[in-house]
């Protein structure tokens, strides 16, 4: 079957990979797992096209979605690609500003709700005038309003409707192209109102493909677990589309604070995660295995410093000889099976995106023998850019570039290209200065939505996608330095950029989250947030400590305990790059507070706003040595 749209991904998995009556989906139904068939998801995607199609919508026009992961996600979705219709995801924590800019900026006719809360938003925007026809819900609601249909009713008319539409259907679909958008995916950005980011069927279907060549490992016969959410772009890529693309099943977690349970529970073999997640898993094994002491402490050791050899071996593409394959074996029986067997026992691999992961954690999972291959990407690419192969990880680096992509290395005030690097180009060899990392190819958004010339800002004359990222190569991989934005210049002219700074001090255990301040500063200064979990056993705190109304905590010991690992850390920094001064934060940095964009970015200015008397009082006090 000739794909032209992602819909024919879909059918190709449905239909000639796999037989249809073998599991699509996986979703949690009270205490157990529900199983959902491709041939059921394909009646209902019949159902809900049908009915699309009869209350008038047309090829181009826009399906706003306001839900959070489930199969009917995907079945509506499916249905939007069958038709050429645009599916326009509005994360649900938006504010009600930021969700009626979305609405009237897509000019969406339908839009599908996922909870009563949401529902009581949508009307509220609604009744100060939008183009929205109806407001399909996946609940029964008793809300009085004409627009509001349950979506059991829209399964219901639809099958009614399908065997009279079914040609038209098919027309639609075949009508359907890859140049053709598939959605919009608004930035939340750090600054401004958001920009709906144009990506067509071709876009993300040469992604899928791209991703396969990198990954070939992935089959029909992966199970992906789902928990990031599908109205970002990383997770419609990574778990999503490239499932239907290579036809395997998709089970959904119940939400982020049930992932542990849910991965005993579906035993995964595939996971689009983000670095947080593996860093939590990180600290509380290195916590347990630490905490035993004796010879179980000297036994993990011994494992991992077995991993490690073949790790470095590995990024060389040299195999390990018969005696490390010995004691890998070993290594494995004793301590790497019981680890494993949290992650649910079947993993293959785990992917890392979002935000940069910090090196240790992606060694302490390939000394395990699950490789994270941490990758690169923005929306505007949707999103895949590159990523560490299967057969070849290099930790501090987001890996190979894509297949039928260019990836080049400007220089920021030259604007002269230092280096182009493809796919088939590679050389595990190479490596080169740092600058502004560009990119062309098949996978490079159409613009912004009814934004030309924001859209000239990141698309120059010649092709080229300014990703406002700054990076180098090495050892053949592209490595990420920082945005360019982000870059800090102190009072004494120094540039430094946060993130590697960040990255060093949170490699304590101690340290959950670090915000560094010292742009036009004599030095730097931060805003942490330490562990709760930590600060609890040490200082026997409780959750209402916590709770507590003060941002900030003041407690002079709990100060000197976390200084204790930053006077340590500062040791692997230049003088300029250490930070002086820190405050505690008593709660994390969230996407909810509006102090984090939806990949899990700090918004800076936000930040540095809201906390400016905090920061301010850090430059008027003495430094800490």
């Amino acid at each position: 079957m000739e794909s032209k749209s992602l819909h024919h991904f879909f059918l190709n998995a449905a239909f000639t990979i796999n037989k249809p009556q073998r599991t699509f989906l996986k979703y949690k139904v009270n205490n157990s797992y529900q199983e959902i068939s491709f041939l059921e998801a394909s009646e209902k995607i019949n159902a809900i096209s049908s009915y699309l199609m009869q209350i008038g919508l047309q090829k181009g026009d826009r399906v706003a979605f306001i839900l959070e992961n489930s199969p009917e996600y995907i079945f509506a979705d499916q249905a939007c690609m069958k038709l050429g219709l645009i599916n326009a995801s509005i994360y649900p924590t938006l504010t009600e500003g930021e969700v009626e800019y979305i609405l009237n900026d897509s000019g969406s006719k339908v839009i599908i709700v996922g909870t009563p809360f949401l529902l009581k938003r949508i009307l509220k925007i609604d009744s100060k005038g939008t183009n929205l026809e109806k407001i399909i819900t996946l609940f029964e609601s008793k809300e009085s309003s004409a627009k509001v249909v349950w979506l059991g009713e829209v399964l219901e008319k639809g099958n009614e409707l399908y065997p009279s539409l079914l040609e038209k259907i098919e027309e639609a679909l075949n009508a359907v192209t890859p140049d053709d958008l598939a959605t919009l995916i608004y930035t939340s950005g750090t600054t401004g109102v958001p920009k709906g980011v144009m990506l067509s069927h071709g876009n993300f279907m040469s992604n899928c493909i791209a991703a396969r060549k990198v990954v070939s490992v992935i089959n029909e016969h992966d199970v992906f677990l789902s928990f990031l959410p599908l109205c970002h772009v990383y997770e419609r890529l990574a778990t999503y589309y490239l499932s239907t693309y290579v036809g395997s099943t998709i089970a959904f977690a119940q939400g982020i604070d049930t992932i542990a349970k849910n991965i005993m529970e579906v035993q995964p073999t595939v996971m689009a995660s983000v670095p947080r997640l593996l860093e939590k898993i990180y600290d509380r094994v290195q916590k347990t295995a630490l905490s035993s002491g004796g010879i179980k402490t000297k036994i993990f050791n011994w494992a991992f410093a077995q991993g490690d050899k073949k790790r470095v071996l590995n990024e060389d593409g040299i195999q390990p000889g018969f005696w490390l394959s010995l004691k890998l074996k070993l290594a494995d029986k004793l301590v790497f099976q019981k680890i494993k067997q949290k992650m649910g026992g079947r993993m293959r691999l785990v992917v890392s995106g979002g935000a940069a992961m910090q090196p240790h954690v992606g060694i302490f999972f390939k000394n395990l023998d699950v490789p994270i291959l941490e990758g690169f990407g923005l929306t505007e690419t949707s999103p895949f850019i590159s990523i560490n192969e299967y057969e070849r990880q290099v930790y501090g680096t987001v890996g190979r570039i894509a297949v039928e992509q260019q990836c080049a290395i400007q220089n920021p005030e030259t604007k002269e290209i230092i280096t182009i690097q493809t796919y088939d180009s590679f050389n595990p060899k190479f490596q080169c200065t740092e600058g502004e990392i560009l990119v062309k190819g098949p996978n490079i958004m159409k613009g912004y939505w009814n934004k030309p010339e924001a859209t000239r800002e990141v698309m120059d004359e010649d092709g080229w996608f300014h990703t406002g990222d700054i990076g180098l190569f090495y050892k053949g991989y592209l490595k990420i330095t920082d945005r360019i934005k982000n870059m800090l210049v102190n009072s004494l002219g120094k540039n430094i950029y946060p993130s590697p700074v960040e990255a060093c001090y949170s490699k304590s255990p101690k340290v959950e989250q670090i915000f560094i301040i010292g742009d036009k500063r004599e030095y730097l200064t931060a805003i942490i947030v330490a562990s709760k979990e930590e600060i609890k056993e040490k200082f026997g705190k409780t959750e209402a400590f916590f709770e507590m109304e003060d941002v900030f905590i003041h407690d002079p010991e709990i100060h000197a305990w976390v200084e204790e690992d930053v006077s340590k850390l500062s040791n692997e920094l230049a003088k300029f790059e250490r930070i002086k001064n820190f405050v505690l934060k008593r709660q994390p940095f969230t996407i909810e507070s509006g102090e984090y964009t939806l990949t899990l970015k700090v918004k800076r200015k936000v930040v540095e706003l809201r906390y400016s008397d905090e920061i301010e009082k850090m430059y008027e006090a003495s430094f800490i040595s």
